[in-house]
């Protein structure tokens, strides 16, 4: 008889940081009966199998700059990603932004075939309208997280919302606007079929 565990998450969600891909992820697995994992509170323990911590990351970030230490960075994020969707099969995965924005083809490569068995990848955004978007993810972010994620003049909202690597990851996009979450997450199992 053959193997019916599934092989991989059955829902990989991206986007931009402050999204609601993590509020979003737990509301959707916990109306599938399947396990959340968020991949921004797991990574930690991937990264040190290629070499890299966040504490190395900080470290970096003081020697070459946020935005180099960033593009550095991009093999531990892939390896961290390629890991969590072998590791958590049957999951909603949410991934945080810089684990599917890629500025490297070779590392967007090793993420898409990763991804690939993945049956339903799904885009978060708050709207298509690229500066209402952002205006609503850098409010967010402040009020989350104390950051507009525009450091030393390089704006991450917007490389990560611009992102065509990420667009092409995904099977599709789910416009939240103002809706609340739970209703979100009602529309986005209903989608999945």
């Amino acid at each position: 008889m053959p193997d019916a565990r599934p092989s991989a998450p059955v829902l990989v969600l991206l986007g931009p940081a402050a999204t609601g891909k993590s509020t979003l992820g737990a509301l959707v697995a916990q109306r599938l009966g399947v396990p959340f994992v968020d991949l921004d509170a797991v990574a930690d323990r991937y990264y040190p199998e290629v070499g890299w911590s966040v504490e190395r990351l900080v470290e970096r970030v003081g020697v070459v700059g946020r935005v180099a230490a960033e593009r550095e960075w991009e093999p531990a994020r892939a390896h961290a990603t390629e890991r969590a969707v072998a590791e958590h099969p049957g999951s909603v995965l949410a991934l945080g932004a810089g684990h599917a924005s890629y500025t490297d083809p070779a590392q967007l490569a090793r993420v898409r075939a990763a991804l690939a068995p993945v049956p339903h990848v799904v885009l978060v955004l708050p709207s298509t309208d690229r500066e209402h978007a952002l205006g609503v993810l850098r409010a967010r972010s402040l009020a989350a997280k104390g950051t507009d994620w525009r450091p030393a003049g390089h704006d991450f909202l917007a490389e990560w919302f611009d992102d065509p690597g990420t667009r092409s990851l995904a099977h599709r996009t789910l416009v939240t606007g103002t809706e609340d979450p739970a209703a979100s997450a009602r529309r986005l199992v209903a989608a999945l079929g």
